[in-house]
């Protein structure tokens, strides 16, 4: 209690501090207080209220309880002059047997009586009640055939109350009933035949649906009432229970399974497009009899059967078990996609199950799924293993068909910025969009895993799309003058190749949600680049294959003496790429420079062959010369090709050597010599070698102070992105002719 109060003196001074943190406060003390004590009158007020609740609460407890005491006394009072009672009226109970078995007869004789006007009439009932079945009168006939169960029920009843092992009596009765079974049977018939045909019924005559259920609904409890009499006297009527209400759900099930499995019109024989035809027709039936049961057959049965729950999973497990028919089936790839595209989306959707009409009667979320998940999964299997069956035999096929297009004697055509091209990229593309289209029907898992597996196939037709470029080329070389288009085709594999990685990317972007890089991705790029490298190597190779003549005419004494070895060379090369031009960049720039290197370099690979030496300075300064005229040339012609684009540093890589040539003081070499290797650090010892056996004039003990001098300051030429010297190398035979040649030089210098 102690505790208590501190507590609340506590929590007070807490809250009057809160109250009184600022001067202007202490004036609206008085404030406070009045507000405090109107808020501790009422929290009073209320406890006292509850107190006196609970108080009054106990007091009505007690006296309810009170009172419970003394009707338990009264009862235990009443209890035992029953007791007593009935002590005493044993022996009289006993004495009233023949009382009892009179009852019993007189009972037995009442039951007679009352069902003696049936008995004598009963060929009579049993005829007219035939009648009446067959003229659907079905509520009439079942009336009599009641009335006739009746007075056999009651008769047998009686009998087995009498004398239960009394079989002779009991057959007597049942042969003499006999018929009244056959009425049961037949009547049954008519209304199964009914329920059959329900869909039509309730809409043309809904009150015979209405009859049916009205009779099922008096066997039912007939039935139950036949129960609880065995239950008690252990007799049951021949015939009980028919459990009509339970057969009737039977007919109807099989009704909807038979409508279902009945919507197959044609087959894949008469209809390619059966599949699509069979779920168009299965959704229509089963979506235009929900709204006849939702609107009309729902008023027909009694609230309580949940008609429209009950017929919706008939229809649904009746879909369930034909399409599961269908998915074990021998599908071929589209009726497998038109399977599950109408199980997955169609089944749930508004066109079907998920209609408007529908959704206010019944969760379509509920539903078990029409396919178990592992037979979705085995119908996807399947797909995908079609499809890559497929998809290889169409490229293989579209591969061929642009094959037979390059030894055609026209050229390829264009795009609409003149680029040469064939149809394959389209072709291919279409392929793989229209799969797609497909896929992204079923889902979204199922259109990636599609969009991977085209990616893995094209990976793979790329590298077979690469060996026959290299074949076609190859094809060529044997006879140069076929095919006809040889250079416009290989321009248009090149950009070929251009048009596949756009497609890539568009369909990457259209159809795959991630962006990350998928394993086949970089296989793709690397194989699309070397196919266009390749193409571009070729059509270079055909270049350089008409300017070998000219080329080998450089640093001749022939060209020393005048020719127009270079002028052709121009001309050639322009002329080629006057057709280069129609392929795309960045294929285009790559090879234009690619070209201008090799240009260069077969230009020096002359130089270093030593297909001259000069013999005087004059021979020199004119080889020179005409090397920095021939630099220009190229220099120009680069320039043309690339657009103004910087074209100089290789192209001066022939003014440095012609400088060595033209220095006039040999002592002024070495310097010479160590400005050509800073600029072009990749230049190699032969190299050097080479050009000053060319040269003619460098002496021994020159040609080794240069290169001990060269050795000892070597320059880096890692960082260079296009050496020139790396790739020209200098024949064995060629190095030890101008080493001799450099030592008879020397000697007579010397001399």
């Amino acid at each position: 209690m102690e505790e208590t109060n501190r507590e609340a003196v506590a929590t007070a001074v807490q809250r009057v501090a809160g109250m009184l943190q600022r001067s202007d406060q202490l004036d609206k003390v008085e404030q406070y207080r009045r507000r405090e004590a109107r808020k501790k009158a009422s929290v009073e007020a209320r406890l006292k209220a509850a107190i006196q609740s609970q108080l009054d609460g106990v007091r009505t407890g007690l006296s309810q309880l009170h009172n419970a005491l003394g009707d338990v006394k009264d009862i235990q009072n009443s209890l035992a002059d029953v007791s007593k009672d009935w002590r005493q009226s044993i022996n009289t109970i006993e004495n009233l047997k023949d009382v009892k078995d009179a009852v019993v007869q007189h009972s037995q004789l009442a039951s007679a009586v009352e069902n003696l006007k049936n008995i004598f009439s009963v060929p009579e009932i049993v005829a007219d009640t035939q009648v009446l079945i067959e003229q659907a009168e079905l509520l009439e006939a079942h009336r009599k055939l009641m009335d006739l169960e009746c007075s056999r029920d009651d008769l047998m009843y009686e009998q087995y109350r009498m004398d239960s092992k009394n079989t002779h009596d009991m057959n007597l009765i049942r042969n003499y009933f006999g018929e009244v079974q056959g009425l049961s049977d037949d009547l049954a018939k008519q209304l199964w035949m009914v329920l059959q045909r329900a869909m039509g019924t309730v809409r043309r005559d809904p009150t015979m649906l209405v009859s049916v259920v009205r009779i099922i609904e008096r066997e039912e409890k007939i039935d139950r009432r036949m129960l609880d009499r065995k239950k008690q006297t252990g007799f049951i009527p021949p015939g009980r229970p028919k459990s009509w209400k339970e057969k009737m759900f039977e007919v109807l099930e099989g009704t909807v399974t038979t409508r279902i499995e009945g919507s197959q019109s044609v087959t894949r024989e008469a209809d390619k497009m059966w599949m699509v035809r069979l779920l168009e027709i299965t959704r229509k039936y089963v979506l235009d009899d929900l709204i006849v049961v939702k609107n009309l057959m729902v008023q027909c049965f009694p609230p309580h059967y949940n008609t429209f729950d009950r017929f919706f999973k008939l229809y649904h497990n009746a879909v369930s078990m034909r399409v599961q028919e269908l998915a074990a089936e021998d599908l071929e790839a589209n009726e497998i996609v038109s399977l599950l595209t109408w199980v997955l989306n169609t089944y749930k959707s508004e066109e079907m199950m998920g209609h408007p009409e529908l959704l206010t009667e019944y969760d379509i979320n509920l539903m078990d799924p029409l396919l178990p998940q592992e037979v979705v999964d085995e119908l996807l299997s399947r797909y995908l293993q079609t499809f890559t069956s497929n998809i290889t035999g169409w490229l293989r096929k579209a591969l061929e068909t642009d094959k037979k297009d390059w030894f055609k004697e026209t050229e390829p055509e264009a795009d609409q910025d003149g680029y040469y091209q064939t149809t394959l990229p389209a072709i291919v593309f279409q392929m793989f969009e229209q799969n797609l289209q497909v896929a992204a029907q079923i889902n979204e898992t199922f259109k990636e895993q599609v969009l991977k597996l085209c990616l893995k196939q094209m990976n793979s037709f790329l590298v077979r799309y690469r060996e026959e470029a290299i074949a076609y080329k190859e094809n060529h070389l044997r006879d140069r003058q076929l095919p006809q288009c040889y250079v416009q085709y290989m321009i248009a594999i090149i950009n070929n190749c251009h048009t596949f990685k756009e497609s890539i990317n568009s369909l990457k972007k259209k159809y795959f949600k991630s962006t990350e890089s998928t394993q086949n991705d970089a296989a793709i790029e690397k194989t699309l680049n070397d196919v266009a490298k390749d193409g571009c190597q070729f059509l270079l190779d055909e270049v350089f294959l008409d300017l070998e003549h000219h080329l080998n005419e450089l640093l001749t004494r022939k060209w020393l003496t005048g020719t127009h070895a270079v002028d052709t060379i121009c001309v050639t090369v322009e002329d080629y790429f006057n057709d280069f031009a129609k392929i795309k960049k960045p294929f285009n720039t790559e090879m234009t420079s690619e070209a201008h290197r090799r240009v260069v370099v077969e230009y020096i690979k002359a130089v270093m062959q030593k297909r001259i030496t000069f013999k005087n300075a004059d021979e020199r300064r004119e080889g020179a010369d005409r090397m920095i005229k021939e630099a220009e040339q190229f220099k120009f012609l680069f320039r043309k090709l690339t657009a103004g684009e910087e074209t100089d540093r290789l192209c001066d890589a022939i003014a440095a050597i012609a400088e060595v040539f033209k220095l006039t003081d040999p002592t002024l070499l070495y310097l010479e010599v160590s400005t050509l290797v800073s600029k072009y650090p990749d230049i190699r010892e032969e190299h050097i070698v080479a050009l000053l056996a060319m040269r003619g004039d460098a002496s021994r003990d020159m040609k080794q102070m240069i290169m001990e001098t060269l050795n000892q300051n070597k320059p880096t030429y890692a960082g260079i992105t296009q050496p020139i010297f790396k790739d020209i190398t200098i024949p064995t035979v060629t190095m030890t002719s101008m080493s001799s040649s450099m030592a008879a030089t020397a000697n007579k210098l010397l001399k």
